[in-house]
């Protein structure tokens, strides 16, 4: 038992020196709305591991699955941060990934007709309506991309630790574009 704990102490003597002589240039965080759509778990890092206020690379996965339907996404971006700790502003851009499956139904009913000499409903041309699905913009079915744009803020501590963000996250598609979704983050950097 007194081994397992000088290990442990050990071990987080050793973390705890590493820590203070590295940035924090990775961070793991959930992120509610944004580019995840509804939300994501994701992966954040720096390619220069001297600066913050460099380029890096997010890569997260969201979803939910229900009796009558699913939803899968996977957002991948390349951003940049500006600033000095603890304060940055984060802009950056990729697309997000996302598959889909829910109950589809459709439904026709009577357009136009009449009523014979014997008094029988005759429909001459039926319309039929399916259902299709958005989030946001229309989508034209699964799987599917959707671009994202990112702007915004990120507080990331000196020595690392929790970490949060709250972004503006335009997104498109080929159907159209949606400037005003956002997104907030909580998680912890290191």
């Amino acid at each position: 038992m007194k081994k397992t704990i000088a290990l442990l102490a050990l071990l987080f003597t050793v973390f705890s020196v590493r820590a203070q002589d590295s940035l924090p240039t990775q961070s793991i965080y959930l992120e509610l709305g944004g580019a995840g759509l509804p939300y994501s778990f994701n992966y954040d890092f720096r390619f220069d591991k001297q600066r913050m206020d460099s380029w890096g690379m997010r890569v997260g996965a969201g979803g939910y699955a229900t009796e009558n339907d699913s939803f899968f996404s996977m957002p991948v971006m390349v951003n940049k941060l500006y600033g000095k700790g603890p304060h940055y502003f984060e802009m950056g851009f990729g697309f997000t990934f996302f598959m889909f499956d829910e109950d589809s139904y459709s439904y026709s009913y009577c357009a136009n007709g009449y009523y014979d000499t014997n008094g029988n409903y005759i429909c001459t041309s039926y319309y039929t309506e399916e259902s299709t699905y958005e989030f946001i913009l229309p989508v034209d079915g699964s799987p599917s991309l959707m671009g994202t744009m990112n702007f915004g803020y990120r507080r990331v501590p000196v020595d690392g630790g929790f970490t949060w963000r709250i972004n503006l996250t335009p997104i498109f598609n080929n159907n159209g574009f949606w400037p005003l979704y956002a997104g907030v983050g909580f998680g912890y950097a290191f």
